[in-house]
């Protein structure tokens, strides 16, 4: 008998269940795999912070090494990164639904104005306004893409934003948006809207770069999901923006992508180039993606409005994977109802994406926020940081708008000590450059950069990642729980453990401009919503922005 078949039954009669097994059961059989020597699994001990007696340890030793000989066998499996574990994540536990009741979608008013005759005021211009604009026929998409490519062009040297301008497609979608307007046909909102793509999703005919060396010249011969409901929604891709290497920070192969405030500082990221971009005025809005902060940290750092959805709101089909259980992505903008317009066109299930689902997006720019029960994180409010009197006025100023936060208390959990849930499924996502060596490749090679965190994570016991994600469940059940008092808290951007807790939880998040340093760069202040409430986190939020408004100051580049 060989040593699956042994294994087998014994497996199964230790349950109780005695099973005589014919010589067909196995179609390929395996060599008896070779005993890793105890001195060995003596030393592994120390990785996993178990210690076993020597006669454990003998007992291990075929059980061991026929792990790794199939381990050998399952990487001779080819596996794109397309390809997701049989594993799929809900933020949902047992008992929770997604809300079904659709309604008609009200847009903020709009008082009617003309085109501004200084091309520099009308880049600025949120998107709201670009579309009554367009709709009105006071300008043309067409003109408006070309004045969006000659910004992209001009300050792309000095922001380093741009992997891949995609002009002549531009220039074809925004001749058929203005073909569809003069006939009186508008699909909505983003209609003929110029937009940049972060470049961890594939467009037809660009590169998707993944903004990491190993793939500077990779093409994927399709449009993601997103990009296909944008074209849906009459919005015009410009450019494939610069995405720190594999979703991590703001270095990509081409250089630093930096925060339009302050050029000698970069932009944060992933989402560097979507971020920078939309906030120098190059695009009218840009779709990023967060793992843990690559939508909330970039906006924080160059002042922009980014909004990150319930996992699951919005498909990630034809994106670069990171980690399956985490990944989201999302809108960043120059305003809220921007965020609002922007993500009711790309949210839903495709069919494509395991994860992804339809739930309704009842966005009312008209409704009262003082009917929300907001409330806000108590101990991350009263930690000490540089911007810590900027989070106090951001209390204030709600308090002023007839808002009363109540304080509430997050999970007490080590949520930190969860973040190698990250890493080991991004480890498994880019197995191959590790144990190729291309992982060599990549610009950053320090201890906090993919290389590194690829290498350690191969350490990552399994049964860890598992008790990691038990623990999960216990987040999201006294989050949920938390969450059940507020339709909406608000706390620092990067105060306590939210930022983590969230991206873990999948609860969405919006994070906005809320003042000025003295060296000139925008502070930021962050709402944090229940699941699928991206609607009511809206409604505070773009109260909040109008009172302050911050987000109607841009950068002199």
């Amino acid at each position: 008998m060989n040593v699956d078949r042994r294994r087998f039954i014994a497996w199964l009669s230790t349950g109780g269940i005695a099973v005589l097994l014919g010589p067909k059961v196995f179609a390929q059989e395996k060599e008896e795999a070779a005993a890793v020597a105890t001195e060995a699994i003596a030393k592994a001990e120390t990785l996993s912070g178990l210690t076993f007696t020597p006669e454990e340890r003998d007992l291990m030793q075929k059980t061991v090494g026929e792990h790794l000989a199939s381990f050998q066998k399952l990487r001779e499996v080819p596996l794109g990164n397309a390809v997701s574990p049989a594993l799929v994540f809900s933020p949902l536990l047992p008992g929770e639904t997604v809300p079904t009741e659709v309604k008609k979608p009200r847009y903020g008013r709009l008082t009617r104005l003309g085109a501004p005759s200084d091309p520099a005021e009308l880049a600025f211009l949120p998107v709201a306004r670009l579309g009554d604009l367009i709709r009105r026929k006071a300008i043309t998409s067409a003109d408006l893409t070309e004045l969006y490519l000659d910004r992209l062009k001009q300050y792309d040297p000095k922001l380093e934003c741009v992997i891949t301008l995609t002009a002549d497609r531009a220039r074809e979608e925004a001749k058929e948006a203005d073909r569809e307007v003069r006939r009186g046909r508008i699909r909505g909102p983003l209609h003929g809207i110029p937009y940049g793509l972060k470049d961890l999703f594939a467009a037809r005919g660009a590169r998707t770069t993944w903004g990491a060396k190993p793939f500077e010249n990779q093409v994927l011969d399709e449009d993601a999901t997103v990009v296909t409901r944008l074209r849906e929604a009459g919005a015009v891709l410009l450019a494939k923006l610069s995405v720190g290497a594999l979703a991590w920070g703001d270095v990509w192969f081409g250089g630093t992508t930096k925060n339009p405030w302050k050029l000698d500082q970069g932009s944060s990221g992933s989402s560097a180039g979507p971020a920078s971009a939309t906030v120098a005025g190059c695009v009218g809005f840009a779709i990023g993606t967060e793992t843990l902060g690559s939508i909330m940290s970039p906006s924080a750092r160059c002042g922009a409005t980014g909004l990150r959805p319930t996992f699951g709101r919005v498909s990630r089909a034809g994106g670069m994977a990171l980690a399956w259980s985490m990944d989201k992505a999302g809108p960043i903008c120059r305003a809220v109802e921007d965020c609002a317009l922007v993500l009711d066109a790309i949210r839903g299930a495709d069919g494509k994406d395991p994860a992804a689902l339809d739930a309704p997006f009842n966005w009312d720019a008209g409704a009262d926020p003082r009917a929300l029960r907001v409330g806000y994180d108590k101990a991350a409010f009263e930690e000490k940081s540089d911007d810590a009197e900027f989070n106090q006025t951001g209390l204030r100023t709600l308090r002023e708008m007839g808002i009363d936060p109540k304080p509430i208390t997050l999970p007490d959990l080590p949520v930190s000590d969860m973040l190698f849930i990250l890493e080991a499924e991004a480890a498994a996502a880019f197995d191959d450059l590790t144990r190729t060596n291309r992982d060599e490749l990549l610009v950053r090679q320090v201890e906090d950069a993919w290389p590194n965190v690829f290498r350690a994570a191969r350490f990552i016991p399994a049964v860890e990642y598992i008790q990691a994600n038990r623990i999960r469940t216990l987040l999201m059940q006294r989050f949920g729980a938390m969450m059940a008092d507020v339709d909406v808290y608000v706390h620092p951007t990067f105060g306590g453990n939210t930022l983590l807790a969230t991206n873990l939880t999948g609860n969405p998040s919006l994070v906005l401009p809320n003042g000025f340093r003295e060296d000139g760069t925008p502070v930021s202040f962050c709402f944090t919503g229940r699941l699928f409430g991206e609607a009511e986190l809206c409604l505070l939020a773009k109260a909040y922005q109008d009172r302050t408004g911050y987000h109607l100051k841009h950068p002199m580049l």
